[in-house]
C-alpha cells in the first residue's frame, strides 16, 4: 500500500471515529416537556466505512466511495440486554432503503452500526423497497418488526411512480435472525401499522392507517384499530378509527401511529405524526394522545397542536419540514409492564427524512403534558378563550 493511499485511509478512519465518539449534550433551553440534544445521533456519515469504501488500493486507487449512503431515518427502537438498539432505515444513493442495527451504550450518543445490514427474508411477492420499522416486544415472547413494503402498482404499467403499500411483518429474538411472516391482509393500502404489545381479548391488536392510495389517505379517516386472530396469517376483517383527522388541524391531511404506546398508571401514552398541507408542501409534526388502560381504543386525553416539530437545522434535508418518529424507549424496570413516572423516555425522531435525533423526557412529564394541556377546540374562538383562561389563572396567583 502506497504512503499516499495509507494517509487517505487513515484520515477517513480518524474523522469517522471522531464522529462516532463525539459526546452529545442537551440544548440549553427547552419547553419543559422534553429536552433536545445538540447533535444528530445518526447520519449517513455514521454508516460503516466498509459499506462505502473499497479498501483495496489495486481496485480503488483513488480511494473513492464505491457505494454512497444518502440518509439515516425513521428508526424503530428497543432496549435489549441493557443495550439501546435502533433498527435504522438507511437509504443508499440508489434510493433503496434497508434496515441496519445501530447500538449505543446510553441511548444518546456513541451509536455504532453492526457490521452488516439486516438480511430481511422476502415475502412471496418481493418488495422493491422496505422501510420505517416499528419494533414491538410482544407478550408472546417475540420481537416483531412491522414495516412498509412498497411495490410497483402493476395495474398502471405506464406509470413508473404508481406504487402500493402493505404492512409487512417479521419477527426475531435477537434482531439478527428474522422470520418473515405474510404481509397483513387488509381491504385498503397500509403504510403506518403498529403492533400493540399485549393481547387484547386474546388476540393480536394492530394500529392501522387505512388509505385509498400510496400517498393519499382519501377516505381513510385516521389511526385505526383492528384485532387479528393469527399473527402468522394476519388479516384485518374489521377496522375502526380511534384517532380521527380534522379540518384545519395538524392532522388535516393524514395521521399515523408512531411507535407502540407506553403503558403507564395513567393510561397508554401514544406518539403519532400529523400532516397538513401548506405553501411549501406537506408539513409533518409529532403529537401525543392517551388511551385507557382497560380499553386502548378509548382516547382519554389529547393535547391540542403539535408536540415536536423540526427546528433550526432539522428543517433542512431531503424532504423539508418533516419530523417523524416510529421509535421510543421507556427506560426503566416496569412492574407488570407498567412504567413509573420517573422512568426516562428517549424519543427517537428523524428530521426532514435525512438524519436521526433524540429527545429526552420522563413518563410523568409526558403523562402530565397529555392530561393537562388544553385540547384543540377546532375554532379560533375556542383557542382565544383557552389562552384567556390561562391568563386569568396566572393573574390570580
Amino acid at each position: 500500500m502506497s504512503t499516499d493511499f495509507e494517509k487517505k485511509v487513515a484520515a477517513v478512519r480518524a474523522r469517522h471515529e471522531e464522529l462516532l465518539t463525539r459526546p452529545n449534550v442537551k440544548k440549553d433551553w427547552g419547553n419543559g416537556i422534553y429536552e433536545k440534544y445538540v447533535y444528530p445521533i445518526i447520519t449517513a456519515e455514521h454508516t460503516p466505512l466498509e459499506w462505502r469504501y473499497d479498501f483495496s488500493e489495486k481496485d480503488n486507487p483513488y480511494f473513492m466511495q464505491r457505494i454512497m449512503m444518502n440518509a439515516t431515518l425513521n428508526s424503530g427502537a428497543i432496549k435489549l440486554d441493557g443495550k439501546y438498539l435502533l433498527v435504522v432505515r438507511v437509504e443508499g444513493a440508489d434510493r433503496k432503503s434497508f434496515f441496519a442495527v445501530a447500538e449505543s451504550p446510553n441511548g444518546i450518543d456513541n451509536f455504532r452500526f453492526w457490521d452488516e445490514p439486516i438480511t430481511m427474508p422476502e415475502d412471496v411477492v418481493p418488495a422493491t423497497n422496505i422501510y420505517d420499522m416499528r419494533l414491538t416486544q410482544h407478550e408472546d415472547g417475540w420481537i416483531y418488526g412491522v414495516f412498509c413494503a412498497e411495490r410497483h402498482d402493476d395495474s398502471k404499467p405506464a406509470d413508473l411512480s404508481a406504487a402500493t403499500a402493505t404492512a409487512a411483518i417479521a419477527r426475531t429474538k435477537d434482531l439478527k435472525t428474522w422470520q418473515r411472516l405474510p404481509d397483513l391482509k387488509t381491504k385498503s393500502q397500509q403504510r403506518n401499522v403498529v403492533l400493540h404489545p399485549e393481547f387484547v381479548e386474546g388476540k393480536y391488536a394492530f394500529y392501522t392507517r387505512p388509505q385509498d392510495g400510496f400517498i393519499d389517505t382519501g377516505s381513510g379517516g385516521g389511526i385505526g384499530w383492528a384485532l387479528v386472530d393469527d399473527i402468522e396469517h394476519a388479516e384485518v376483517k374489521e377496522e375502526k378509527i380511534i384517532n380521527a383527522r380534522h379540518y384545519h388541524t395538524i392532522m388535516e391531511v393524514k395521521n399515523g401511529e408512531g411507535p407502540h404506546p407506553i403503558k403507564t398508571r395513567h393510561g397508554w401514552l401514544h406518539l403519532a405524526h400529523g400532516v397538513r398541507g401548506c405553501a411549501s408542501g406537506l408539513r409533518y409534526v409529532l403529537y401525543m394522545y392517551m388511551t385507557a388502560l382497560d380499553d386502548p381504543t378509548r382516547v382519554t386525553a389529547q393535547p391540542g397542536g403539535y408536540f415536536l416539530v423540526p427546528e433550526g437545522e432539522e428543517y433542512v434535508g431531503d424532504v423539508m419540514n418533516v419530523a417523524f418518529a416510529n421509535g421510543w424507549i421507556a427506560d426503566g424496570d416496569a412492574a407488570d409492564g407498567v412504567h413509573g413516572d420517573n422512568d426516562r423516555v428517549l424519543i427517537y425522531y428523524a428530521s426532514s427524512d435525512t438524519r436521526m435525533h433524540v429527545a429526552e423526557s420522563t413518563v410523568g412529564r409526558l403523562a402530565d403534558y397529555c392530561m393537562n394541556t388544553p385540547q384543540d377546540g377546532l375554532f379560533t374562538a375556542a383557542s382565544v378563550e383557552t389562552i384567556k383562561a390561562l391568563v386569568a389563572k396566572n393573574k390570580a396567583l
